[in-house]
């Protein structure tokens, strides 16, 4: 492998794991908007900033196959693994990132559960608002108690 290309496939993993740590945080920050009474300001903005690190990061994995097959190896895991067994610093970094994707994964698992536990009590909320107005004491739209 040259020293060249090797170093690339290097600091492309290298960016590769930053990148998915960001995301870790940015998980860590939606988990917390998503826990709080009222999440909606906070969320676009991690949603937009979520949206382009999976972009970048998506980038940053077809470089690395990219370089992979440059230097001979296939891309993905198998390819990874296998430039990862001569060498130590790549095989440092792609511990790295391995392990940090699997905490992004898990991450992301969470708050999928959170959002579709708010989703829920927001239907639930919803539902019940709507039969709400047809009970007798409630006032109508018009400001007045049905049927007085």
């Amino acid at each position: 492998m040259s020293d060249a290309m090797r170093d690339a496939l290097l600091a492309t993993v290298t960016e590769e794991v930053a990148a998915v740590q960001a995301f870790e945080s940015l998980l860590v920050e939606e988990e917390k908007a998503l826990i709080a009474a009222q999440p909606l300001p906070a969320l676009p903005g991690i949603i937009e900033n979520k949206t382009a690190l999976t972009e970048r990061i998506a980038a940053l994995e077809q470089t690395r196959d990219a370089q992979l097959n440059a230097l001979g190896f296939p891309g993905g895991l198998v390819g990874m693994e296998a430039a990862a067994a001569n060498d130590e610093a790549i095989a440092a970094q792609w511990a790295l990132l391995t392990a940090a994707a699997r905490r992004a994964k898990q991450g992301n698992n969470n708050n999928g559960v959170l959002i579709r536990t708010r989703m829920e009590y927001n239907r639930k909320t919803l539902a019940a608002l709507q039969v709400a107005p047809s009970k007798a004491g409630f006032y109508g739209p018009d400001g007045r108690v049905p049927g007085a």
